[in-house]
């Protein structure tokens, strides 16, 4: 069964949800293997026999390791069995977490296809934020900054659009203003309101680097500043030192992925809902 001396192995991925779960936990897996390239096949909406079927095929074709979600109990004991017969080695991903689930509260799972996606409030709540955000994408500030959970500043190419995304489809309604050099903040920007507001800043040499690989789709104006280097470490300067007299948190971005940009902000965001919290019943008491 061993594998290990080969460049690459197959990784098949069978679902009857969208298949979400697992390719999140496939690629939390396979990164610890650099060296071997993981090959993916992906087989969402896997619901029936028939469909099952194909999946086999296509294992038969290409073996590799069997990772599923499928609360279906006959289709789960044909895949396992089937599993088995092609000598392929196969694991129902969620089960070891139901399992301890099951132990610590002391009652059976209701399996429920998709479980994840119900239309339930929260669902909405996230379509709402994701509207919100981008109807508020660069600059577009609403009229009363409270309607937004929050606001991210910085200076071209420092991942603000992204990460405002990736934040909304956590259920944030987040908009992002651009730090432009000899242009001041909207003076509601320093008035009262409730949303968070955090700088994003990244290395000089990173920005150039991205600014360039850009510019290159562009035909328009003198970009000469745009992209050099002496003038990006002003502009990111002026943006920490603008932070810094206002109170507002920077995060440094050059090497943290969006999704990690967004857990940073989320953190930061519940610390000062703590804090906030807490001054609120020192203030009661």
């Amino acid at each position: 069964m061993s594998n290990v001396a080969a460049s690459f192995f197959h990784l098949h991925l069978v679902s009857d949800s969208t298949g979400e779960t697992l390719t999140t936990i496939a690629k939390a897996a396979s990164v610890q293997y650099p060296q071997i390239k993981a090959i993916e096949h992906v087989y969402p909406l896997v619901r029936t026999q028939r469909q099952l079927d194909r999946v086999f095929q296509e294992v038969e074709s290409a073996p590799g390791i069997v990772l599923y979600t499928v609360v279906n109990a006959d289709l789960t004991v044909e895949l396992e069995r089937k599993c088995r017969e092609l000598k392929v080695p196969a694991l129902h991903v969620l089960e070891p977490i139901m399992k301890v689930f099951e132990s610590y509260i002391g009652a059976p799972q209701t399996p429920v296809v998709a479980g994840q996606h119900i239309l339930d409030a929260d669902y909405f709540r996230r379509i709402d934020a994701l509207n919100f955000t981008m109807a508020h994408d660069d600059g577009r500030l609403p009229d009363d900054l409270s309607h937004a959970d929050i606001i991210i500043l910085g200076i071209s190419r420092t991942s603000k659009t992204p990460t405002s995304i990736y934040l909304a489809q956590r259920g944030f309604k987040t908009t992002n203003l651009p730090i432009v050099p000899g242009v001041p903040l909207p003076g509601t920007m320093t008035e009262p309101h409730s949303a968070f507001v955090v700088g994003l800043v990244a290395s000089p040499d990173r920005i150039a680097e991205i600014r360039r690989n850009r510019v290159r789709f562009l035909t328009t104006g003198n970009l000469d500043n745009y992209v050099d280097r002496e003038q990006i470490a002003q502009e990111v300067t002026h943006s920490r030192r603008l932070c810094s007299k206002n109170g507002w948190p920077v995060i440094d971005v050059t090497r943290r992925s969006i999704e990690e940009t967004a857990a940073t902000i989320i953190k930061l965001l519940n610390d000062r809902e703590t804090r906030n919290n807490g001054a609120a019943e020192n203030a009661d008491g």
